[in-house]
């Protein structure tokens, strides 16, 4: 969790702003929920693992009390520590929690309001989730998601448009060189049931494989064997993958990018033809990326067999953007089709499909690469600083600072009298291109000395003229 400053605000809002403007020119609104949610809201709906990353809070007052004491009297009683019953009583001691991500609390708010939103509901949010992960390279305890969601229809027109406003934001951000990775959940399960792991081990097994990026291919087929996953399955899954890849890898300089993923297609079909499951998610995929290609000449969709987006809500087609930064891909955003999770918080399964931005890892990798345009960096507070010459003058320069800002300027007043000089240092460390000099002499004339600190030109100005010269002072300098 950081502090930002000023300049890291700036780009910041650089990067908002363009994602705001694009999300709106698909017709998406903004909503904003509360940073806390009841504890049952967000348990259960991210796999085991998100649940122990789940930021609890304690319980207040007399309920923390109580709790307490029931601990206190198993203690005295000799209860084991590692009993079933600790981890329960260790769980009733949190009411509330911090919010994980924003798709949990969207599905609370389409089904507790469905009668007052449209039959299709598109909707944009951008606020801070909290996780208890392991910081690293663009992976923060809170960070701000960037969430479009489309709620009420099954049509894969859903998922076309969300890659393309997600692909328009990158490339307006000046990215060239994202790609988008598709796979689906049932695509999945028809590969690993072909492969011979059964349906009951297939989360875990899931969970395991959205780490690949994160721990060595050792400790992946640790994890697989200590959950009790057959490594021969795992072997004939990744063994098939592995081939898809080799061959696509191979090819690479002689194929489209809708030459490989055809390709690809139809090997899948033929490893899945007795899969009806698995042949109608890989229907669906060719369909998103069909749609996709009449939105875009070159859409930067590729399939990616290994994608399995570790969340256990995601139902259908499930995408990541995926960055190429030397031997490693960096994950950008992810998201997918998730049809059951409403479901869950009301009596009525509605569809639904969405897409995360991750900010912070946007903002890293531009800082990184030095793509934010230069004005951002070298902006300033105000446009010009208004001096104090004396304890006299102090309602003069107030009400001058005033009559400027009505005129659109953003002024900054020194808030003391000091030595000019130290005045013009101030300004100059701020980065306040103007600095307005009223004392006696410019009061009792009606004029006002104006400083340019980047030329160092100065010269006399009737009150009335001040905003004006500035403007012009600020047009030729950005000419």
């Amino acid at each position: 969790m950081r502090d930002f400053l000023p300049v890291d605000v700036r780009k910041r809002n650089y990067v908002i702003g363009i994602i705001k403007e694009v999300y709106e020119s698909y017709g998406f609104e903004p909503l904003e929920t509360p940073a806390v949610e009841n504890i049952e809201t967000l348990l259960g709906k991210y796999g085991e693992e998100g649940n122990q990353l789940v930021f609890k809070i304690l319980k207040r007052g007399a309920k923390l009390a109580e709790v307490a004491e029931l601990q206190s009297d198993r203690v005295a009683e000799g209860s084991n520590s590692e009993t079933p019953q600790h981890r329960n009583s260790e769980n009733s001691l949190a009411d509330l929690a911090l919010r994980y991500d924003l798709t949990v609390p969207l599905a609370r708010v389409v089904a507790n309001n469905k009668n007052d939103l449209p039959k299709f509901f598109k909707r944009y949010q951008i606020q801070p989730v909290w996780r208890a992960d392991r910081p690293a390279r663009g992976r923060f305890r809170e960070f701000y998601q960037c969430d479009v969601d489309a709620i009420g229809s099954k049509s894969m027109i859903v998922e076309a448009e969300l890659i393309f406003a997600v692909s328009e934001i990158l490339t307006k951000l000046g990215f060239d060189d994202f790609m988008i990775r598709l796979n689906h959940r049932k695509i999945l399960k028809g590969i690993l049931e072909t492969s011979g792991i059964k349906e009951e081990l297939h989360t875990d097994a899931l969970i395991i494989l959205d780490k690949r990026d994160k721990i060595t291919a050792e400790e992946i087929r640790a994890e697989f064997e200590k959950k009790h996953i057959p490594l021969d399955g795992v072997d004939r899954w990744l063994k098939f993958v592995n081939r898809i890849n080799k061959k696509r890898s191979e090819n690479a300089s002689e194929q489209t990018l809708r030459e490989s993923n055809q390709e690809v297609a139809n090997t899948l079909a033929d490893f899945l033809k007795d899969h009806q499951e698995g042949l109608s998610g890989l229907d669906e995929l060719e369909k998103i990326w069909n749609l996709s290609e009449q939105l875009s000449e070159e859409p930067h969709i590729g399939i990616e067999l290994l994608l399995a987006r570790g969340l256990s809500y995601y139902t259908g087609a499930i995408m990541e953007i995926d960055l190429r930064e030397g031997n490693f891909n960096i994950s950008l955003g992810g998201g997918g089709r998730y049809d059951g999770l409403i479901g869950m918080f009301g009596k009525e399964q509605i569809p639904a499909c969405g897409f995360s931005l991750g900010l912070e890892r946007i903002l890293v990798v531009m800082e990184e690469r030095g793509m934010f345009p230069a004005e951002i960096a070298e902006s300033t507070p105000a446009d010009v600083m208004v001096t104090i010459w004396n304890d006299d003058t102090v309602a003069d320069s107030l009400k001058l600072a005033s009559e400027l800002r009505e005129q659109g300027l953003r002024v900054t007043l020194y808030p003391e009298a000091d030595k000019l000089g130290k005045q013009f240092k101030y300004a100059d460390s701020i980065k306040v291109p103007f600095v307005c000099v009223l004392g006696e002499t410019e009061i009792a004339e009606g004029t006002v000395t104006v400083k340019n600190l980047s030329s160092g030109d100065q010269r006399s100005v009737e009150r009335r003229s001040v905003a004006m010269v500035i403007k012009e002072g600020e047009n030729s300098h950005q000419r």
